[in-house]
């Protein structure tokens, strides 16, 4: 299953104070063209056929299809200054 740093924890709490519910969370799924990789955006809540993943608070909503190449991923974060969030994935080891 897919995990979480902390920093990815705090980002994706961080984004999901902007929706208005508490069911909100970050949504991964496959991008429309594979080679762009995968697709975020916040989500009020997780959509049918959804993993949900959640960590120190924070929820991620995996799709379907997703969810089995991210099964043994690590989700990260980076905030920039001017408050930009980076996420990236990598291989648990």
């Amino acid at each position: 299953m897919l995990t979480l740093t902390e920093n990815a924890s705090s980002a994706v709490k961080n984004l999901a104070s902007q929706i208005p519910t508490e069911t909100g969370g970050l949504r991964i799924a496959e991008a429309a063209d594979p080679q762009n990789g995968y697709a975020l955006s916040l989500a009020a809540a997780p959509e049918e056929g959804d993993t949900v993943v959640e960590s120190d608070g924070a929820r991620v909503f995996v799709d379907q299809a997703a969810s089995v190449a991210l099964d043994d991923r690590i989700l990260d974060a980076r905030v920039q200054e001017d408050g930009a969030v980076g996420f990236a994935l990598a291989q648990a080891v």
